[in-house]
């Protein structure tokens, strides 16, 4: 045989191997460079699961845990002892520093601005519009749980974010605890007023 029979006929058998290895699973993608991706270990949450008697995936967590980074407020409840309850133990944990003042400023303006106003003097654009009452500023007005709002306390301010007072809803789930705190930190620099 000479080098030229030899050539194509390796070619042919090669051609041939490549077509027959290519059309025995058609669903198949050869050679994988993660399989995990494809066909993955895990159960979706919304399979039934052998491994675990009820059959269900997504399991509810055990009593009296907490999520990583969830911040727990259950010992303060949505009551008037609660909230003087918070008064007293609740402390802001961030120091004040003018970043945490200019990202406060920025999630109050976005957040409790339209109701409270830029100032903090209850003349938000809400309150303009004239279908809700003003609420009180912050500098001179009296609280409606007693008190004057100047003399709010860090705890008076998380329970009343978190939970929400009056017409006033919660924002417990807009802003997190380090965001409720960075704003609590600017309405203290309202409360003195100009």
């Amino acid at each position: 045989m000479n080098k030229t029979n030899i050539l194509g006929f390796t070619l042919i058998a090669i051609s041939l191997i490549a077509v027959l290895s290519s059309c025995h699973d058609k669903r198949s993608r050869g050679l994988e460079y993660a399989p995990n991706m494809y066909y993955p270990i895990a159960y979706n949450p919304d399979q039934k699961n052998p491994i675990f008697s009820n059959g269900i995936s997504a399991q509810v967590p055990p009593a009296n845990t907490t999520p990583v980074g969830f911040t727990r407020f259950d010992e303060y409840p949505n009551t008037i002892d609660g909230y003087l309850a918070a008064s007293e133990n609740v402390h802001n944990p961030l120091p004040v520093t003018s970043q945490n003042l200019i990202e406060g400023r920025q999630l109050y303006l976005a957040f409790c601005g339209p109701c409270h106003g830029e100032k903090g003097k209850g003349n938000g654009h809400i309150v303009e519009l004239g279908k809700y009452p003003a609420p009180p500023s912050y500098a001179t007005g009296n609280s409606s749980r007693g008190g004057k709002m100047k003399d709010l306390t860090d705890g008076k301010i998380y329970h009343t974010i978190q939970y929400g007072l009056n017409l006033m809803g919660s924002y417990a789930s807009q802003l997190s605890p380090d965001e409720r705190w960075k704003v609590i930190m600017y309405v203290h620099e309202l409360q003195k007023g100009e």
